[in-house]
């Protein structure tokens, strides 16, 4: 099997960031729990179900948030091999890494040794609770953004007083990667297309610093001609969607639901 360079990882790398982006809006028109529910109570039923992830101290009690949160996902159509490769997995290795110095640091009856160094069941537990807190937290976080539309979210926490310039900052933000990105995509693959013969690891990468230079460039440009244009055409700081919410009564039951289950969570885990 030929040996793919630098130049091709990254064109791959766009590919998959652009058709995972695809793949999160076609979700949202599925037929699932959050999709049924106003956004506002999505938001907030998952904000309320993280808080009680991060005040439990109980091992099974934030095993039983992480339950909550996979039946949630699964509920809203979202595939658990999406779960496995997108989240836990990079959850798991991310937090695992930072939850190591706690299984030989944490005081407490030691349950093997590594060398000179001894781990302790304390230590176990406070690494597994983490880790779990984590999970639950992501697995909850990944639901609702892959089940909502984005503007509807940008929507929902304006409605619910973060600021407008906040707002409009990720609402640019999320709108323009995927151009950048095209963008980049189109820069490597017109300069494969003109490449007779593989280019030796020094040469890649003085070609991408000089693609990122000439990208930065572009968006340095692009920034100022958007701002302008944004301007002629009468923004003045605060982003307007023509949907409107309306909370219909199941919204309003599912609301105090979240909030029931967030209460019991909370008072089980002190």
């Amino acid at each position: 099997m030929a040996r793919h360079g630098f130049i091709e990882l990254t064109l791959q790398g766009f590919a998959r960031a652009v058709s995972r982006a695809l793949v999160s809006e076609q979700l949202v028109k599925e037929c699932g729990l959050l999709q049924a529910l106003d956004p506002r109570v999505r938001l907030l039923g998952v904000l309320s179900l993280v808080l009680a992830v991060t005040l439990s101290r109980r091992l099974l009690v934030v095993l039983g948030l992480f339950v909550l949160a996979l039946c949630i996902s699964l509920a809203s159509r979202v595939k658990l091999r999406s779960l496995t490769g997108r989240v836990w997995l990079v959850a798991f290795g991310f937090t695992g890494f930072i939850a190591l110095p706690a299984l030989f640091t944490t005081p407490g009856t030691t349950a093997f040794r590594m060398g000179p160094l001894a781990a302790t069941q304390q230590g176990l537990l406070t690494a597994l609770r983490l880790i779990l807190r984590v999970e639950a937290a992501v697995t909850l976080s990944t639901a609702l953004v892959l089940c909502t539309r984005w503007t509807h979210l940008l929507k929902a926490l304006r409605s619910l007083g973060m600021p407008a310039e906040v707002v409009t900052m990720l609402a640019m933000t999320y709108r323009y990667i995927f151009l950048l990105i095209e963008t980049a995509s189109q820069m490597f693959e017109s300069r494969q297309s003109r490449m007779v013969a593989r280019l030796g690891a020094a040469e890649q990468r003085r070609l991408a610093a000089r693609t990122a230079g000439v990208l930065f460039s572009k968006t340095l440009d692009l920034s100022n001609d958007v701002y302008l244009a944004m301007q002629s055409r009468g923004f003045r700081g605060e982003m307007e969607l023509i949907a409107e919410f309306r909370m219909k009564p199941i919204d309003y039951a599912v609301l105090a639901l979240f909030f029931l289950a967030a209460g019991i969570f909370i008072f089980l885990g002190r």
